[in-house]
């Protein structure tokens, strides 16, 4: 039977500037998807989250997949597939400034 594990990594979270996810340890999954809701405020075109893998949660390296991040409404999410990762994941980016997002980010992992 295949195990999976949903962690709601941020809750309200305000993202302005550069910002990063809280880490997620996920050696054990071998597939992980982000999930991405804007709660309040509007993006900027083109403004995305990059996903980064690191071997301790320390030190990251880009992974190379992006996910767009969507207009703020319940029926906006957008996602991203993610495999053959190492130990560790979270979602980085930057907006400009005098931008703010509040966003709601979980993470799915299955084995």
């Amino acid at each position: 039977m295949r195990q999976s594990h949903t962690s709601t990594i941020e809750l309200g979270t305000t993202w302005e500037g550069a910002f990063a996810t809280e880490p997620q340890e996920c050696a054990w999954a071998t597939e992980a998807l982000f999930f991405i809701r804007v709660l309040e405020g509007s993006p900027p075109a083109g403004a995305v989250a990059r996903v980064e893998l690191g071997p301790d949660g320390i030190h990251w390296c880009p992974e190379g997949t992006e996910v767009r991040i969507p207009a703020a409404g319940p029926a906006e999410t957008t996602c991203a597939r993610v495999r053959e990762f190492g130990g560790w994941l979270r979602l980085t980016g930057s907006l400009p400034a005098g931008t703010s997002l509040q966003v709601l980010v979980h993470l799915v992992l299955k084995e």
